[in-house]
């Protein structure tokens, strides 16, 4: 299996679980997001720290030398992942998971845009159409939900940029993630500490809310391991149209599932983001785009 045959592989993967996702974060309805939050930052890192150690990577010198630029990278990342992640949860408890999808319905065409200002991938007239076309589609969604949707608008730009940086950084996938979280942990605990307090804290209050928390550390770092091991291997525009796996399964389960309202001008809004998808594909398809982003990514290289 090729570089390239095994991130695509990790890309879907990742998009397949946080496709269906929204259905265990639902279970956290009665605890504050900060502390599911908290607690995400906290296990992900303990479970990420004992794969570096067997995996050998911490004492590789070329994987764990950080620079200032790579430190400030992945700050910055950090961030926008802590970010991403209180917007997607919070968006999730307060029935707007359609909305969540329409964010991620967006990314890739950011990731597009990213790609073309700063990594020099090339972009086909028709691709170029399909992203005015979504563009259209997402303008539909204000009057949709009569206001701006900050949802959706803050989860693309967020997790676009992280996606970037990632890109841009020499690190790995395991020791990447694991320096975001080390960076995020301090903020964590003090979050626990200062505003949960033991007798506050959902975290010991039974087994089973106990068992939940921890198993927020699996349900983060498996998927963005494999989208980190992904962006490292193919190119950012191969990258979002694979990314329409996850929204669709956002967008099917907040409608079939939880029942949230899908009225004529959102569901407008979405055939033309699902028509832009579809040209984008075809466009690729024409152009032989997937042997052309292999290319740009040895170039890059």
């Amino acid at each position: 299996m090729t570089c390239h045959t095994k991130g695509v592989a990790a890309a879907i993967a990742a998009f397949t679980l946080w496709g269906i996702l929204p259905v265990y974060w639902k279970w956290f309805g009665g605890i504050p997001i900060l502390q599911v939050t908290s607690h995400r930052v906290i296990w992900t890192l303990l479970i990420l720290i004992p794969v570096l150690l067997f995996r050998k990577r911490a004492t590789d010198p070329k994987r764990t030398r950080v620079c200032k630029k790579t430190l400030a990278i992945h700050t910055l990342a950090a961030f926008l992942l802590a970010g991403n992640w209180l917007i997607y949860v919070w968006a999730t408890l307060n029935d707007r998971i359609i909305e969540g999808a329409l964010g991620y319905y967006i990314n890739p065409f950011l990731n597009i845009l990213l790609g073309f200002l700063f990594l020099g991938e090339r972009q086909h007239r028709l691709q170029l159409c399909a992203i005015l076309v979504a563009v259209v589609g997402v303008i539909l969604q204000f009057p949709a939900i009569n206001g701006v949707p900050w949802v959706a608008l803050g989860l693309a730009f967020s997790f676009a940029l992280y996606g970037l940086l990632r890109k841009l950084s020499p690190m790995k996938a395991f020791s990447g993630l694991s320096l975001e979280m080390g960076i995020l942990l301090p903020f964590a605990l003090a979050y626990l500490w200062l505003h949960e307090g033991v007798n506050n804290s959902a975290f010991g209050s039974d087994m089973f809310t106990t068992m939940m928390l921890c198993a927020t550390g699996l349900a983060t770092a498996a998927p963005l391991l494999c989208f980190a091991r992904a962006t490292r291997s193919i190119s950012l525009s191969l990258l979002g149209i694979l990314q329409f796996i996850g929204p669709s399964g956002q967008f099917l389960i907040g409608w079939l599932v939880y029942n949230e309202a899908l009225p004529p001008i959102r569901l407008a809004s979405f055939t033309l983001i699902w028509f832009a998808v579809l040209l984008y594909i075809l466009s690729l398809r024409q152009t032989k785009g997937f042997k052309d982003n292999k290319s740009t990514l040895k170039q890059a290289g």
